[in-house]
């Protein structure tokens, strides 16, 4: 089945997905790594009241994984997951 036309389209799908998404999260947070080491000041500056930049990028971190999440999870149950059962079922079909 690896071989396969077939299953190549549906990894090189899953990767053409993965792989940037992945990239932009990683590049978000280690600019948050960067900044909280090399750009104290900013980080450390009350937007309101005790509320820092640094409190509020860290925060994003938390919500960007949940976006990333949830995006992921639309995208798999809309594209990815119905053309792997399909291919599951042509596969399971030919060792009949």
């Amino acid at each position: 089945m690896q071989e396969s036309a077939e299953f190549a389209a549906l990894r090189t799908k899953f990767r053409r997905f993965v792989f940037p998404l992945t990239a932009l999260f990683l590049a978000w947070y280690f600019l948050y790594v960067f900044l909280a080491v090399w750009a104290k000041g900013f980080m450390a500056t009350r937007v309101f009241g005790n509320i820092t930049w640094g409190l509020i990028l860290g925060l994003l971190q938390f919500v960007s994984t949940f976006v990333i999440t949830m995006y992921y999870a639309r995208w798999a149950d809309r594209e990815f997951d119905p053309a792997a059962e399909a291919l599951a079922q042509k596969m399971g079909g030919h060792h009949q």
